[in-house]
């Protein structure tokens, strides 16, 4: 098999796999922990899980229950395990039932093989790289067989995999699979494999498709889209986007996740010249301190940083910011860590998902010296939060009174609410009924929070 082969998805043996389950009357449910790429690869297994025959269930009531891991989180091991120990009795009085467990922390083969030993009663174990596989998975799993598939291969893309879609207005597409970075810290690589794009017209194809179905919003997806097609001769990131944003019926297009070092000036200007490509840039800095950032092996220093930070200003006024943050990473001194406070401070980001740094098997950083203890790492991450805290309810004060264009995605916390984002990436909860679910609404800001904004409709929405 070449390097970025392209396979079609198919399933063999489809009639009789389809005709066992729907006269078995399997009912299914997926438990997915992580980024957007796994809720998105939960929607491929639901995709392909309806193909042949299953409904979707609540937990409780369901045959075949599975669990998309991710080996990024701390404590998802610990977790994982006690969710599938719990579910030993239940096994056992459901002679139909398969339990399996998949994603990125199976593709870990210790992981699966740790797995297996202590859980023998799980059916299905597989990795990353063969979603397409599990209709013959399942037909084993039927016939009382263990089935253990973690391939080390990663050089194909599987076209045609079908999806079912979380909601009906938006949506993701994967642009691009896997990660070149080998960052010290990050497991990714190794998990989902060397990067590999697909073709810039199955993209299109597949957007245009959704559009034409009623999606609106359409979210790319890929651990580093600035890298898209970046040795080949197909359209570059920012030409797709343009060519993305000219589909017409499509309201926004965004994309997750951008890699510091590969951000363009093309893709500024793209951003800034296409009315419908989001406001809103997720550009994870993972640390304010340049020699910190060199250990971590992310390929630029807190001034070049700082001046893509300036540059993207500039040229996009309106732009939301987030990003990521690591406290304590192997060697960090107090001195670096209060360079990450200061840039903070300079960049006033909307908002951060900030970590304490942990040890990931298989990593560079997993022997570095100079491990931080975890008391002084909680406490960074407590000094770091609160500043940040104030930060991004300062930003969110200074909006109140201010119009905005919501997309309602879903119910709030609070009763009678609906929440949605705006262009810039804003969480905006508004007082309007369920009806206005998937539909754009045009409001005014009336209180600030931390972390999201609450809002009236304006009159000519009603």
């Amino acid at each position: 098999m070449t390097e970025n082969s392209i396979i079609e998805f198919q399933i063999e043996n489809n009639d009789e796999i389809t005709n066992i389950i729907k006269s078995k009357k399997l009912k299914y449910n997926i438990v997915t922990y992580g980024c957007a790429m796994n809720e998105h690869d939960s929607e491929q297994i639901s995709g392909i899980l309806e193909k042949i025959g299953f409904v979707k269930s609540d937990f409780e009531n369901a045959d075949l229950i599975l669990f998309n891991t991710c080996c990024v989180r701390d404590n998802a091991e610990h977790k994982l395990f006690g969710n599938v120990g719990a579910l030993k009795e239940r096994k056992s009085l459901n002679k139909n039932m398969i339990l399996g467990v998949c994603g990125c922390m199976m593709q870990q083969k210790e992981y699966a093989e740790n797995l297996k030993k202590r859980f023998p009663f799980v059916d299905i174990i597989f990795g990353t790289h063969n979603i397409q596989n599990l209709p013959s998975m399942i037909m084993d799993a039927l016939s009382k067989k263990q089935v253990v598939q973690v391939f080390d291969t990663d050089g194909y893309i599987v076209e045609g995999v079908p999806v079912k879609r979380v909601n009906s207005f938006s949506a993701y597409i994967n642009i691009m699979y896997g990660c070149n970075n080998f960052c010290t810290y990050c497991i990714v690589p190794y998990v989902r494999g060397r990067e590999r794009s697909r073709l810039s017209s199955n993209i299109i194809d597949e957007a245009k498709d959704l559009v034409q179905g009623g999606v609106s919003e359409i979210t790319l997806l890929g651990q580093n889209v600035n890298s898209y097609n970046r040795e080949s001769s197909d359209l570059s990131f920012s030409s797709l986007l343009k060519e993305l944003s000219k589909i017409d019926g499509l309201r926004r297009l965004k994309f997750l996740t951008s890699h510091p070092k590969d951000l363009s000036n093309e893709l500024i200007e793209t951003i800034s010249e296409c009315s419908n490509i989001s406001r809103h840039l997720h550009l994870p800095v993972q640390s304010g301190d340049s020699e910190v950032l060199k250990n971590m092996n992310r390929g630029y220093s807190r001034e070049d940083y700082l001046g893509l930070i300036d540059k993207i200003k500039k040229q996009i006024p309106d732009i939301g910011l987030t990003t990521d943050i690591i406290v304590g990473f192997p060697g960090e001194t107090e001195k670096q860590f209060e360079n990450t406070l200061d840039l903070l401070k300079q960049v006033k980001y909307d908002g951060v998902f900030s970590f304490m740094y942990n040890v990931r098997k298989g990593t560079k950083a997993e022997n570095m010296e100079g491990q931080v203890p975890i008391e002084i790492k909680r406490r960074r991450l407590q000094e770091l939060m609160q500043m940040q805290n104030e930060i991004s309810y300062s930003i969110n004060s200074s909006l109140v009174g201010k119009r905005f264009e919501v997309l309602i995605e879903k119910e709030a916390r609070k009763e009678n609410q609906m929440c949605g984002r705006s262009m810039c990436g804003k969480l905006i909860n508004v007082n309007c009924s369920k009806d206005y679910i998937g539909k754009y609404v045009k409001v005014i800001i009336e209180s600030a929070h931390h972390n999201s904004l609450s809002a009236r409709m304006e009159e000519e929405n009603v």
